[in-house]
């Protein structure tokens, strides 16, 4: 068992490795990857509460914070992603550097972060797509909007079950579809609806810029309250470590490099420019939506951007935020069922999953039975469970992937020091990953025991499909023997 653990791929092997995926994606389109998964619930939802729970007006500085922190991982992912431009992200890293054990733990690892990921965006866009359709003058059951068991009420006033989250199971195969149809039209469609998404968050600025006030952003960080974390600097920190989670995306961009052209340029410079869009964006945003609202009425606000719109009595305006923000919520879906789509390849590719998920549709050159098989898994999780289960199991798998990435370049650097790196971390082999280490493990352990225990249950049962499947299948033992 020990040593098939530790045994690695070589890097000459993965650019070698043929998937058959057409070379399609441009800078832009893998910026847009980047930036359509990253600006998404993070921006809309988490202001109010970061704000008026924890930093006030210094959210900005909390989002500069985070983007620091997470900055530290897309360095190590860009400096990876121009030494191993191979599709599968932080999987294929970790076989390189650290051994198939550890590439096995991390794929299994992306799997859930990706498909549960994509469940927590699909039900949270089941009520946008709800509040539209109310709009309209639509009323949907309300035993259809919300997860398995949970208590809702009916027109008439009487509580009952739900029975599932129809629209959430909705939204994830109709974007299955559209990647099934092939990434070349999907991507454009894509990129336009992060124009779109771009457009909605420039005019909500424009329009609020006049009715900034001062007396809303003095004092810039509240005094401490006598209670850490409850604002004064250590507000500031605890409110980043809440943001943090706003930036993840950016890392989906590394899983396309074999749908990419020039891959050992682009997706380094697509990583760091989606990441820097990312946070300029969010700290304009923050800094408006404190300086029209009162941080304070903000307190448990799960939608500060209607809060905002309504304070200045523009409700028309609100419904065509509320459409954008239902559109904008399609592209994180999109990126985050194609990264994992793209995961799961990879693994087939090396024997440790079945060939299955590896076919690919002859027309349209995507693998749509990988599509298909992440569809019903994550229809189902969209359907039945309660969204902040979803986002902290989304949460805790990411940062995990993130401290692993961060090993392997201190490894690599160690182990392989003359090999091709198109980008280097600044400041030496172990500053930037150390930083990166320390950074994601401080939020790591914040977080609750239960969802420690969820993410322990999910690697045990990938152990154990591993010593079942892959650890006799690998591609690597046979080329070994």
């Amino acid at each position: 068992m020990n040593r098939p653990f530790w045994r690695t791929k070589p890097i000459a092997q993965t650019l070698t490795t043929k998937t058959g995926l057409r070379r399609v994606l441009g800078l832009w389109q893998l910026i847009a990857l980047g930036v359509g998964v990253t600006v998404g619930a993070g921006l809309f939802s988490m202001t109010g509460v970061a704000a008026g729970q924890y930093a006030g007006p210094a959210v900005t500085l909390s989002f500069l914070i985070a983007a620091i922190a997470c900055a530290f991982a897309g360095l190590c992912y860009a400096e990876l992603a121009g030494m191993i431009p191979e599709g599968g992200s932080a999987y294929t890293y970790a076989y390189t550097g650290m051994g198939e054990g550890i590439a096995w733990i991390i794929g299994w690892d992306l799997i859930l972060e990706y498909t549960v990921n994509a469940s927590t965006v699909a039900a949270s866009w089941s009520g946008y797509f709800a509040a539209l359709l109310h709009g309209l003058g639509i009323h949907l059951d309300p035993r259809f909007l919300a997860p398995t068991g949970a208590a809702v009420m009916t027109p008439d006033g009487h509580f009952v079950h739900a029975w599932f989250n129809a629209p959430a199971v909705f939204i994830i195969w109709a974007v299955t579809a559209l990647l099934m149809y092939g990434t070349q039209i999907s991507s454009k469609i894509n990129l336009s609806i992060v124009i779109l998404k771009l457009v909605i968050i420039g005019s909500v600025t424009a329009v609020c810029l006049p009715y900034i006030r001062g007396t809303h952003l003095h004092p810039f960080i509240p005094p401490n309250t006598g209670q850490f974390g409850n604002f004064g600097v250590s507000g500031v920190m605890r409110a980043a470590g809440l943001i943090f989670f706003a930036y993840i995306g950016f890392d989906i961009v590394s899983t396309a490099a074999q749908d990419s052209k020039n891959p050992q340029r682009n997706i380094p410079l697509s990583i760091l420019g989606s990441l820097i869009i990312s946070a300029i964006i969010y700290m304009i945003f923050s800094f408006v939506i404190v300086g029209v609202v009162d941080y304070r009425a903000m307190l448990h606000d799960p939608n500060p951007v209607s809060t905002v719109l309504d304070s200045l009595h523009m409700s028309w305006f609100s419904s065509i935020i509320t459409l954008g923000i239902a559109f904008g919520y399609i592209s994180v879906i999109y990126g985050l069922l194609m990264g994992q789509s793209r995961i799961c390849l990879s693994m087939a590719k090396d024997g440790l999953l079945p060939p299955l998920f590896s076919k690919l549709n002859e027309r349209s050159r995507t693998p749509w039975s990988s599509h298909i098989i992440t569809a019903i898994v994550a229809s189902l999780l969209a359907a039945c469970l309660p969204i902040d289960i979803l986002g902290k199991m989304t949460s805790i798998g990411t940062l995990l992937a993130f401290i692993i990435v961060c090993l392997g370049v201190m490894i690599l650097r160690i182990r392989q020091p003359d090999a091709v790196r198109r980008f280097r971390t600044p400041g030496g082999p172990f500053l930037i990953p150390i930083l990166g280490i320390i950074s994601c493990g401080a939020v790591m352990l914040a977080m609750d025991l239960m969802t420690w225990i969820r993410l322990v249950v999910w690697l045990l049962i990938g152990m154990g499909v591993y010593l079942c499947y892959g650890l006799h299948r690998s591609h690597i033992r046979h080329s070994h023997h």
